[in-house]
């Protein structure tokens, strides 16, 4: 006998708690690993999205935690430092908590019993080929010293969003990668638990009778930042980052540095160069941004110098009300207020997470009762 799988947005709690709004909408899950604070790829790249979505969502935004212990298992302190940062660079960006829910990974349980049953539905040669996984290995240096544990963060990261079971998962464009082996695992786990039909479109995997949606990857308007290095990815473990958190005098010595290679005034620029994709992302007025491009195209008196002030001007702005809301929880008790936040959500999002959990042991032919966290 097959159960049926509800539809993908079922089983959401519908008292949220105090002043939290209660959402029908379809939802959104994404988040980050907590390295360090966040910088400006991340914010093209998916948080500018996060904060887009936040009032036609119901947005949940995951610290992957136990992610970070796949490279620094010997440095839980720094872990726990990181995470709190990263939540202080979300408010001050502008995540609202009241509208949002904030998830800690390592204190949602479903997570890590749903990464365990898709492995098994995972070959272990599809995990390895996973490009963003093999590019990590590689930027990192670790060859074959990497833990058991590494590889097995990309099945993780599918739990990480079927979990909530969204219809859309803001990301880089390096995280595409991952999106495509989480629809993998959503087709077979629907194919195979649920008897939707392998022939079904993607779109119509819910009303099929499938538990989990196909969720969509949606790319920020800027896919790859280039890092002030201007060849590789904007990355805090390459040293060509610029933070969130940066003060004026600190984004204009960064920009500084972003390389082009030209020479003089008069030689013709290349405007597919590192500087122009900050020139296009920063700068707001599009006359002013065309302008910029004429001139250093035809070499017209225009030096990088001139370009990188306006750059470094426009990333200022940016950053100005981010870093005076960081500075909030900056004083004295921000980190037990950010903490508070962070038992909130996760208190909410485990309501959800449960029950999606239930809901694959019933049709797994796991379900003994359902179980309550305390």
């Amino acid at each position: 006998m097959r159960i049926a799988c509800p539809a993908p947005n079922a089983g959401a709690p519908r008292s949220r708690g105090r002043g939290f709004r209660v959402s029908g909408r379809p939802r959104i899950l994404t988040g980050d690993t907590p390295t360090g604070r966040l910088h400006l790829g991340h914010y093209v790249g998916s948080l500018e999205n996060r904060l887009a979505l936040q009032d036609t969502y119901e947005c949940y935004f995951l610290l992957a935690n136990m992610h970070a212990f796949t490279t620094r298992a010997a440095h839980p302190g720094d872990i726990r430092r990181d995470t709190i940062e990263i939540v202080k660079d979300w408010l001050a960006v502008g995540i609202d908590p009241q509208r949002s829910t904030i998830v800690l990974q390592t204190e949602t349980p479903a997570i890590a019993e749903l990464t365990w049953f898709f492995a098994m539905l995972l070959p272990f040669n599809r995990v390895m080929k996973n490009p963003t996984l093999r590019t990590e290995i590689d930027d990192k240096g670790l060859g074959d010293h990497y833990s058991f544990g590494f590889p097995m963060y990309a099945v993780g990261q599918c739990a990480d969003i079927l979990t909530f079971r969204p219809a859309m998962v803001p990301v880089g464009q390096d995280q595409v990668a991952h999106i495509e082996m989480c629809r993998e695992v959503a087709r077979r786990f629907n194919q195979t638990y649920c008897g939707v039909d392998p022939k079904t479109e993607d779109k119509d995997y819910p009303s099929a009778g499938g538990l989990f949606p196909i969720p969509e990857a949606l790319v920020g308007r800027v896919g790859r930042l280039v890092g002030t290095d201007g060849k590789q990815k904007m990355s805090k473990s390459l040293g060509n980052a610029i933070l969130l958190s940066d003060d004026p005098k600190t984004v204009k010595k960064k920009v500084g540095q972003i390389f082009t290679g030209r020479q003089t005034l008069t030689e013709p620029g290349d405007v597919s160069n590192a500087l122009f994709q900050y020139v296009r992302a920063f700068i707001k007025d599009p006359g002013r941004i065309a302008e910029l491009e004429r001139r250093y195209a035809a070499g017209d008196n225009i030096g990088d110098g001139h370009v990188k002030a306006e750059v470094a001007e426009a990333v200022s702005a940016l950053l100005e009300p981010m870093r005076a809301r960081r500075a909030e929880f900056e004083r004295e008790g921000g980190d037990d207020e950010v903490i508070d936040i962070i038992k909130a959500g996760t208190t909410r999002a485990n309501v959800l997470a449960e029950d999606t959990l239930h809901r694959a042991k019933q049709v797994m032919g796991l379900d003994f009762g359902p179980r309550r966290l305390s």
